[in-house]
């Protein structure tokens, strides 16, 4: 069973599809792998032992009639908890929704179960999605695999640490200003946020409508590939779903990489980039550049306003959507409310954490009479920059290269009561969804502690397959992907 464990999902698949071992035996041993850990880990909201294996069985049984099998032909997937599924409860980690059934599953759950992928469970997140570090959670934060004192990055923290912890091989999760990227790089894995209409949010709890989308967490990026294989594509149910021909993004995958532009990006090296994270970055465009990528330096000159362009057009975004809670509807209700004004107001002072009511504040008042012009209306002429800045970049080169986070993980409570310097570990990141981007963090050293660092590579909208294939070149003259957190080999 450890064995099946450290496998890459694609080795992994290769022996599901030969027979050699069954779907309910992987099955198994992820749902063994989270009784041991999860409890220090906490990275499982949920967990649907009996279902997945029912549906573990099922697929093994199809196998042995001879049946053609989905793509993921019953390899164990988890799933963030922002997603709805008309199983269990999708709780997006607030106590707004700690009882909702959702009565419909999203379309990219779907897709998963139609590949025939064994969903093991759901993975916790900062409330609806809005943090950097997973201790927003209202049922409590995940723990880092390589570190358990310190935080795996957020949003999607929970998937990052089981990819990280081998609890499954694949996981999907959401990224609005970075929440999948920044969590791979502390955790170590490989995440993508795919461009944006790329992937359907159709049952996607929204925080910002504009920036978020779904996309793969794994541990290679050719097991990212893999997943987003599965999920890409257009939906009718999603209008903001782009109808383009969806390649294969393993077909590629290791075509050399000779003659790549790659961009290096001058306001992404200064001033609040630690000194082992920029040594590390450096050091992966080397070995790009040893495999005959074209390193070239460019500049987005107003990337240093992507920060407070996100945080005014996500919050005000925020804002508008998380106002279906008002405790009538459904999620949480009072429990003695005096009048209808008191039901809406104490429902959601009791259902909210911290961070998202300040979020849904800022929103609010960057949206009221008198400032929306100020704020909302100029945020979006910024980001409309901060998009030309890459268009220019992009007729230069192929692909921009910077660092995914600022710092490595770092310990809880640290960062707790400065929400700006919280806001500040997204700062590499944010530009991206703010542009519409697909963007990539694969895991490129550690450093003195033994913490995982992230290599970020930004593409053209719908430049996956050339950012897969860079990512691919440089982790094949690496071992990152490899490694194990300490304490979690056997």
């Amino acid at each position: 069973m450890t064995d099946m464990i450290q496998q890459t999902a694609l080795q992994l698949r290769k022996e599901l599809l030969a027979g050699a071992v069954s779907s309910e035996q992987a099955t198994r041993a992820c749902l063994d792998r989270i009784v041991r850990l999860d409890g220090k880990l906490k990275a499982f909201l949920q967990v649907f032992p009996d279902r997945a294996i029912d549906q573990a069985r099922a697929i093994d049984g199809r196998r042995a009639r001879g049946e053609k099998l989905g793509v993921l032909a019953g390899l164990p997937v988890a799933i963030k908890d922002n997603m709805a599924t008309e199983f269990g409860v999708t709780s997006c980690a607030s106590k707004v929704l700690a009882n909702y059934h959702a009565p419909y599953s999203a379309t990219v759950v779907q897709k998963l179960l139609d590949a025939d992928g064994v969903l093991v469970g759901k993975c916790n997140l900062d409330e609806f999605a809005m943090g950097s570090s997973t201790e927003n959670s209202a049922v409590g934060p995940t723990a880092n695999p390589w570190d358990t004192t310190r935080v795996p990055g957020g949003s999607s923290g929970g998937s990052a640490a089981a990819v990280s912890a081998r609890m499954v091989p694949l996981a999907l999760g959401s990224d609005t200003g970075g929440s999948i990227r920044q969590p791979a790089s502390l955790c170590g894995v490989v995440g993508l946020k795919p461009t944006y209409g790329r992937v359907s949010r159709f049952g996607l709890v929204a925080y910002a409508s504009s920036l978020d989308q779904i996309g793969p967490m794994a541990r290679t990026v050719g097991d990212a590939a893999l997943l987003l294989n599965v999920i890409a594509g257009r939906d009718p149910r999603d209008s903001t779903s782009v109808d383009r021909p969806v390649p294969d993004y393993l077909a590629e995958l290791d075509q050399p990489i000779e003659g790549l532009r790659v961009g290096i990006v001058r306001e992404f090296f200064g001033d609040g980039l630690d000194e082992p994270v920029r040594l590390a970055v450096r050091a992966a465009l080397d070995r790009l550049a040893d495999r005959g990528a074209k390193i070239i330096e460019v500049s987005l000159p107003h990337v240093q306003y992507s920060i407070a362009t996100y945080y005014l057009v996500a919050t005000a975004e925020a804002s508008s959507n998380l106002a279906r809670y008002d405790g009538i509807h459904y999620g949480h209700r009072t429990a003695d409310p005096k009048d209808y004004i008191d039901v809406y107001l104490a429902s959601r002072a009791e259902g909210f954490g911290d961070e998202v009511k300040r979020r849904i504040m800022l929103g609010t008042y960057a949206l009221s009479s008198g400032y929306y012009d100020a704020y909302y209306l100029r945020a979006l002429k910024v980001r409309r920059l901060i998009k030309n800045d890459f268009d220019a970049a992009f007729s230069q080169v192929d692909v921009v290269a910077c660092p995914t986070s600022p710092s490595t993980a770092f310990r809880f409570g640290e960062k707790s009561a400065d929400p700006l310097a919280m806001y500040l570990m997204d700062v590499y990141t944010t530009a991206v969804n703010l542009a519409g981007l697909p963007g990539l963090s694969v895991p490129c050293g550690f450093d003195g502690a033994s913490l995982p660092i992230g290599l970020q590579l930004i593409g053209p909208a719908f430049s996956e397959p050339t950012l897969l294939r860079a990512a691919r070149m440089y982790e094949a003259t690496a071992d990152w992907s490899n490694r194990v957190p300490p304490g979690l080999t056997a």
